[in-house]
């Protein structure tokens, strides 16, 4: 069996890995570079628990015992630890903190504890997607350069892939293009998937900043309240993002750009927070676009009246989290013909109208 798929981001490389694991072949198709957009430009932040409550608690707390699985069976460092997680207040108004954290401002009020070690942990994830996509080709797995330009059917079943102006053959198909999965309503009866863009910047912070993670509210002087997420990473470094918009997604990949004002304002909000990182050094000024549904669920699961066409995205912020149990979950659906480890009814494709693409609407 020969799977093909779409996207070379944490998802379409996890599907690739597991999809190994059983020993069917598998190819990835990337059009501009293995985790280029947002699964090499988000946080990494792994949650067990903060999705119960929702559809996807279940798949959530899978992911999360996966990833402490695959850190210790793939012999590869991609930053995975277990680490305290915070919350907090920041900006114009000030009270007590209830836990000091040395590497903040006085302006930061930290107001609880939001996870554990046995809660809440980190990747870097373009180095686990990287790691993962290379697992998957010590075991047979193939990363090819092109860009998707539709798919080939014959009698209701999809059949191939057009990459480049030639047609690669397959016996099943995952789309998992992130949200540039909206073009693939061109080719199948797909539900729409939209971006939400974000902005983040990375700091070389060394060893000033201890394994924490901080989520606030930031009020700046404007009014404006924003939510930045802190990040100090194993590596040295120190992500923080924290200002959202909704530009239209650009056609190519490669014409996502901050927003004007975007990362000085980020820069700014920095600053006030930490003193550590007002004098760190930037390496990265960094926007991507998160995949979101209507409804906020990911869409896993097998295209409405195509067979052997399938779907993995959507998964907002929760794809790095998530992508362990997603591509565990696709490999069974496609091999066995039903997810053992996961249940995937609330995230069926079917579940949501078709897009029309006359509506599709992009940046060129």
């Amino acid at each position: 069996m020969h799977v093909l798929i779409c996207g070379g981001g944490v998802i379409g490389a996890s599907v690739a890995y597991f999809l190994s694991c059983r020993g069917v072949k598998a190819t990835v198709v990337e059009s501009t570079g293995l985790a280029c957009v947002a699964s090499g430009k988000s946080g990494g932040f792994l949650a067990r628990d903060w999705c119960d409550g929702s559809p996807l608690a279940p798949l959530a707390r899978r992911s999360f015992a996966l990833h402490a699985e695959l850190a210790e069976k793939i012999a590869n460092d991609w930053g995975y630890r277990r680490l305290d997680t915070y919350g907090g207040l920041a900006g114009v108004s000030r009270r007590p903190s209830a836990y000091a954290l040395s590497w903040l401002s006085d302006a930061v009020t930290v107001t609880q504890a939001l996870g554990s070690p046995q809660t809440t942990a980190q990747v870097h994830p373009g180095q686990f997607t990287a790691a993962m996509m290379r697992a998957a080709e010590a075991q047979g797995a193939q990363l090819r350069h092109g860009r998707v330009s539709g798919i080939t059917k014959r009698e209701g079943r999809a059949t191939g892939v057009e990459v480049n102006g030639a047609v690669i053959e397959g016996d099943a198909i995952v789309i998992a293009m992130g949200p540039w999965s909206i073009l693939a309503a061109s080719w199948l009866p797909l539900p729409p998937v939209f971006g939400l863009k974000g902005h983040s910047l990375v700091f070389e912070t060394g060893t000033t900043v201890p394994g924490e993670a901080v989520f606030l509210e930031y009020r700046e002087r404007s009014g404006a309240v924003l939510a930045p997420e802190l990040f100090p990473r194993t590596d040295g470094t120190t992500y923080v993002c924290g200002i959202s918009s909704e530009e239209p997604l650009p056609i190519d990949p490669t014409g996502v750009a901050p927003d004007p004002g975007a990362i000085e304002r980020l820069k700014a909000m920095c600053g006030s927070i930490s003193p550590v990182l007002a004098s760190a050094k930037i390496l990265a000024g960094l926007a991507c676009y998160r995949p979101v549904t209507r409804d906020g669920l990911p869409l896993i699961g097998p295209v409405p009246e195509v067979a052997g066409a399938y779907v993995a995205t959507g998964h907002s912020v929760w794809g790095i989290l998530n992508a362990p149990a997603t591509g565990e979950a696709m490999a069974e659906l496609i091999l066995d013909g039903v997810a053992h480890t996961a249940d995937l009814n609330p995230f069926n494709p079917g579940r949501m109208p078709a897009f029309d693409p006359a509506r599709l609407r992009m940046n060129d």
